[in-house]
């Protein structure tokens, strides 16, 4: 668990990189991210009783992903990446989690974020359980998305030239489709899903280019 905690660190770091060379100096507000995403999961999970409403299970789960991103970048604090990890790992074999439905562990890990301004592990694993994951599945989903994010930023997500919907659907759609599709274990699997990436996305965007008004 500490070389996957690690590998994850590291790619955070490295994504963070990319879009700010000095990000740790810059103290960006990522409890703010991390809480408005608690709220995009719950949109995805329903919460309206008023209307009939199937929870997307795949896109909760990616957004417990988008806020495990945030809440690691949170954890840097001046600490070496491999202390960082073994802190989590020392958490996470004394931890008592609460049992909670997806609704509840959501607004419990966004009202702790939002009154603390800081990242509770206890929190975020209660809602990672509560959205039927563990540990491997969230190593996979978070290497996955790391893998989309790049590839945001390599195809102008910064200045607003990247298209987030292909082909009618949202890139996490295809993202999912994606990974589904490939060998999660083989030592190029990233390099297999940007390449995987790149062509779908170059397909559906020039075919919705081409398509007459």
């Amino acid at each position: 668990m500490k070389e996957q905690l690690m590998t994850m660190l590291n790619m955070q770091d490295a994504m963070n990189k990319k879009v700010h060379a000095d990000w740790i100096d810059r103290r960006f507000e990522w409890y703010r991210a991390l809480w408005l995403e608690c709220g995009e999961l719950i949109d995805h999970y329903g919460y309206k009783w008023w209307k009939k409403q199937v929870a997307d299970m795949e896109q909760v789960q990616l957004e417990v992903i988008d806020i495990w991103h945030f809440g690691m970048s949170m954890l840097f604090d001046g600490r070496e990446i491999e202390q960082i990890a073994a802190d989590l790992c020392q958490q996470l074999e004394r931890r008592t989690v609460p049992e909670a439905g997806v609704l509840e562990a959501a607004e419990a890990l966004a009202c702790h974020t939002l009154a603390e301004r800081e990242f509770s592990l206890t929190l975020f694993w209660s809602l990672m359980q509560a959205s039927q994951m563990d540990f491997d599945q969230l190593y996979r989903a978070y290497v996955g998305k790391n893998v989309l994010n790049f590839f945001r930023q390599d195809h102008g997500y910064q200045d607003g030239s990247y298209l987030k919907n292909w082909g009618g659907r949202e890139d996490n759609e295809h993202l999912v489709e994606i990974v589904a599709s490939l060998d999660q274990g083989a030592a190029d699997y990233a390099e297999q899903l940007y390449q995987s990436l790149s062509t779908r996305y170059e397909s559906l965007t020039r075919l919705s280019v081409q398509q007459p008004e």
